[in-house]
C-alpha cells in the first residue's frame, strides 16, 4: 500500500504529519482503552500478529499497481474484529513502518500519507461497527451483510483518503483523476473478496471457543 511518490511534494507534504499525527492520537485512544480491558500483555501480543499480518498482506498477498497507488488485501476489517481497533492500528503502523525500512525505502517519505489512509478508515470503521452491531451481538455471531458494510466503510476509506492525496497533490486534471477512478474501481473489488474472509475468520474463531485467550480481543466472543 503506497501512495507513489511524487504525488504529493514540496511542502504540501507537511499536511501529511498533522493528519498522521491525530491519526496516532487517536490510536493511543484505543489502544489505551483496549490496556485497560484486556491488560499491556494482551495487547503485545495482539500488536504482534497484526503486524505479522500487515506485512505478509502488504509483502506476500497478491498486490498490483492500479492509477495513483496499488490494489492490496489489507483485510482492514479481519483485523479489527479479531485482533480490536488498538492492536490493529499498531499492527497497521508498524507494518507499513517495517514495509518502508527494509523494502520500501522509497515509500518512507509518504509514510505520513500512508499511515492516514490506513488509520483513519480504521477510526471509521469502529465508529460503524457501533451503530450496525447490537450490544449484545459478539463479533463471533456477524451476519453477512454486517460485515459487508464494515468492509464497505474501511475499503471506501482507503480510497477516499487516495483520493484526496492525489487531487491535492496533482489537481483535478483529466489524466489525474482518471487513474484516481480507475484506482477506485479496482480497489472496491476487494469488497467482493473481504465479507467471505472476514466470516470464514469468524466461523474459524467460533469454532475454537477461544474465549479468553490473549491474542483476541474480547469483544470477538462477548457483549458488548
Amino acid at each position: 500500500m503506497h501512495i507513489e511518490p511524487g504525488l504529493v511534494d514540496g511542502a504540501k507534504i507537511a499536511l501529511s504529519y498533522a493528519t498522521a499525527a491525530a491519526a496516532g492520537g487517536t490510536a493511543l485512544y484505543h489502544i489505551a482503552k483496549a490496556t485497560r480491558e484486556s491488560g499491556i500483555a494482551s495487547v503485545a501480543l495482539r500488536s504482534l500478529v497484526a503486524t505479522v499480518g500487515v506485512f505478509t498482506f502488504f509483502e506476500i498477498l497478491p498486490h498490483f499497481p492500479v492509477g495513483v497507488s496499488e490494489v492490496h488485501f489489507i483485510l482492514g476489517s479481519t483485523l479489527f474484529l479479531i485482533l480490536g481497533a488498538g492492536p490493529a492500528a499498531i499492527g497497521l503502523a508498524m507494518g507499513l513502518l517495517i514495509q518502508g525500512l527494509f523494502f520500501a525505502p522509497f515509500d518512507l517519505p509518504q509514510y505520513g500519507m500512508n499511515l492516514t489512509t490506513l488509520l483513519v478508515p480504521l477510526f471509521a470503521l469502529h465508529a460503524v461497527a457501533r451503530r450496525v452491531i447490537a450490544p449484545g451481538t459478539a463479533y463471533v455471531d456477524l451476519e453477512y451483510r454486517q460485515v459487508l458494510a464494515l468492509s464497505t466503510v474501511y475499503q471506501g476509506g482507503v480510497v477516499a483518503w487516495v483520493a484526496f492525496w492525489a487531487i491535492y497533490g496533482q489537481g483535478f486534471g483529466a489524466e489525474n483523476l482518471g487513474s484516481i477512478l480507475s484506482f477506485g474501481a479496482a480497489y472496491m473489488l476487494v469488497v467482493l473478496i473481504e465479507p467471505i474472509a472476514d466470516l470464514a475468520v469468524l466461523a474459524a474463531a467460533k469454532a475454537l471457543r477461544a474465549q479468553g485467550s490473549a491474542l483476541v480481543t474480547p469483544r470477538l466472543y462477548s457483549a458488548a
